[in-house]
């Protein structure tokens, strides 16, 4: 299993909810995991049931078997301001920067740069070690921007290639990609059974692969129950509706008779069913445009309950039962 796993997916597929129930499902049997935000949305915290989360590594909760998930919520600003102490020794100086704007005004007209700090942070937690030599973490879990864009935002060697040819941020890009391209980084897609998020998981994976990032599942989320299956579909097709009458009749469901009760039901569940045939097959048929993308496919269910805290750590459940983590 890698240690960097990058969750992406087009937006609205619950890319953030799954990056999350991730980040409990490895943390599970003692292990202990980063989940990282770099979109500043908090995402994690509403999540969470917690606090808006400060650019500091957070215990956030305990997975089951004893495992804890820390969440940080990376600012740019601030992983800038920690950077150039880092290799320039700043100090107050960086802080007049921030006044001035200059951080912001810096990260806003090098997105390269941008990328460099926050999937640098990442990375950096993913290499960090103890003094005993063990991992600080098991594994960094990163709820990573949508898929439009994520080859660009991992590609940052590419990114900054035009900014800095040499020195320190030309050195960290270098580094950074060292890990993303090696077997300790996995990227996986969050898609719906949807003829848009699947063209889109479709279109990122092609340009992860041209990019030589390593791609690593397909996760398909809020899949509905199935109902009916194709033979029960066909049945319903080759029914008369005097039989689909009687039958409701023989339920209890009001009388046989010519505009009965039972017959007046036919009409609305024969309609009922024919919506449930046109999503039906529209799913199949995304089901095999999935399957031919040569991934490992999971799928993850629609909670009726929708989603709270208590659904976040079913959806981890359901993930280690599917062997992911």
């Amino acid at each position: 299993m890698s240690r960097l796993q990058v969750v992406s997916g087009k937006g609205g597929t619950g890319k953030t909810t799954v990056a999350a129930a991730l980040a409990l499902a490895l943390a599970g049997e003692g292990k202990r995991t980063l989940l990282v935000e770099v979109e500043g949305r908090q995402g994690i915290a509403q999540l969470f049931e917690t606090e808006a989360l400060p650019y500091e590594e957070r215990k956030i909760a305990v997975a089951p078997g004893g495992g804890e998930v820390y969440a940080l919520a990376i600012d740019p600003e601030l992983a800038l301001l920690e950077y150039l102490q880092m290799f320039y020794k700043l100090g107050g100086a960086g802080r007049a920067l921030k006044k001035l704007g200059a951080i912001d005004f810096a990260t806003t007209i090098a997105p390269g740069l941008r990328d460099v700090l926050l999937t640098g942070k990442a990375c950096e937690a993913v290499r960090r070690k103890e003094k005993s030599g063990r991992f600080t973490y098991d594994y960094v879990v990163m709820d990573a921007p949508p898929t439009g864009r994520i080859a660009r935002f991992l590609n940052v060697n590419d990114e900054v290639a035009g900014l800095a040819k040499i020195g320190p941020i030309h050195n960290q890009a270098q580094a950074v990609m060292r890990v993303l391209k090696s077997r300790e980084t996995a990227v996986h897609l969050v898609t719906l059974l949807e003829e848009m998020p699947v063209q889109e998981t479709a279109d990122g994976i092609a340009e992860l692969r041209g990019a030589r990032l390593p791609v690593g599942r397909i996760l398909v989320n809020m899949v509905r129950p199935e109902v009916l299956d194709a033979a029960d579909l066909a049945r319903v097709r080759a029914t008369p509706r005097t039989a689909l009458a009687k039958s409701l009749s023989a339920a209890g469901l009001g009388g046989a008779r010519r505009g009965g009760h039972a017959e007046r039901l036919v009409d609305p569940l024969l309609a009922q069913a024919e919506e449930y045939a046109e999503r039906y097959a529209l799913e199949q048929e995304q089901r095999a445009v999935l399957g031919e993308l040569g991934l490992p496919l999971h799928e993850l269910p629609l909670l009726a309950e929708g989603m709270d805290l208590a659904g976040l750590y079913e959806l981890a459940t359901e993930l280690r039962k599917q062997g992911i983590a």
